[in-house]
């Protein structure tokens, strides 16, 4: 089953998100679980989180289709100790929170050397917080999204985020999210469903198809190679519809949370229902 979905707004508690998403006709979801621009948050009420898994269940989410995200400022590989640390707390933190809220998921930038540490150092840190992440919080699986390789951020090639799982101790609980404008601005090719599956072919043969979590299905503002962190409504960027209709017509993307993060949320129940068409009827 493809799970399709988008990054709902969690305004006013998490336990509006889930709703959110249905009305959107989404079968998955993504969220924030606190504020994403901010350092700390109280913790959730038990309220709250009663809320947020009857509401889950209530709509039919489980927590297979649920990718949540975590705060923007955190770099798991930062080379500042005291922002390492701070990081390394906040992320122990966002993982504590999805386990709260019945969630194994949790989806993260790996983090920037800014070009004060080699590639290889940065990569081991990002490692590194993952251990100590899941020596401190069981169950949750650490979900490295790849980037557009903007700045100094690590994660845009595939051979980066196969050295951080190597150095995961626990790859049971380590995998990947592929964000589609991202790839693409890195440089790999999926304006055809040709290129797509060349793609695809070389991330299994990296990193691994098994380590395939999540996806973010976004087109790209940016040219391909260009490195520009600029998302698009499917279609209407330089990827084109062939990728996403590949996407779904492969049963390799089944079964995990597909959450579209394109401009306009006016469109994002078009937008699902144009991915479904794709999916063949003996699906």
């Amino acid at each position: 089953m493809k799970l399709l979905g988008a990054h709902v707004s969690a305004a006013g508690g998490v336990f509006n998100a889930p709703a959110n998403a249905h009305a959107i006709t989404a079968n998955a979801f993504a969220l924030f679980t606190k504020n994403q621009r901010q350092w700390a948050a109280k913790p959730l009420e038990e309220s709250a989180i009663v809320a947020f898994k009857a509401r889950c269940q209530q709509y039919g989410f489980s927590s297979d289709a649920i990718l949540p995200h975590d705060s923007y400022l955190i770099n798991l590989g930062s080379p500042e100790s005291e922002k390492l640390e701070k990081s390394r707390t906040a992320f122990i933190d966002e993982m504590a929170r999805c386990q709260q809220l019945g969630l194994h998921l949790l989806n993260f930038h790996p983090g920037s050397h800014l070009k004060k540490i080699g590639e290889p150092e940065c990569l081991s840190l990002i490692a590194e917080s993952i251990n100590l992440a899941h020596e401190a919080i069981p169950n949750v699986v650490a979900v490295i999204e790849n980037t557009a390789g903007q700045g100094s951020n690590l994660g845009w090639r595939f051979e980066h985020l196969a050295e951080i799982i190597d150095q995961v101790a626990d790859k049971s609980r380590v995998g990947v999210c592929i964000d589609t404008c991202h790839t693409f601005a890195a440089g790999y090719d999926l304006r055809t469903e040709g290129s797509t599956a060349a793609t695809f072919d070389e991330f299994d043969q990296i990193v691994g198809m098994t380590y395939l979590r999540g996806m973010h299905l976004n087109d790209s503002k940016g040219k391909l190679g260009s490195h520009l962190d600029r998302h698009h409504s499917l279609g209407q960027g330089e990827i084109g519809w062939d990728c996403f209709r590949f996407l779904m017509e492969d049963s390799r993307f089944d079964n995990i949370p597909l959450v579209l993060e394109t401009i306009d949320p006016e469109i994002w129940q078009q937008e699902i229902a144009q991915l479904r068409s794709f999916i063949p009827k003996s699906a």
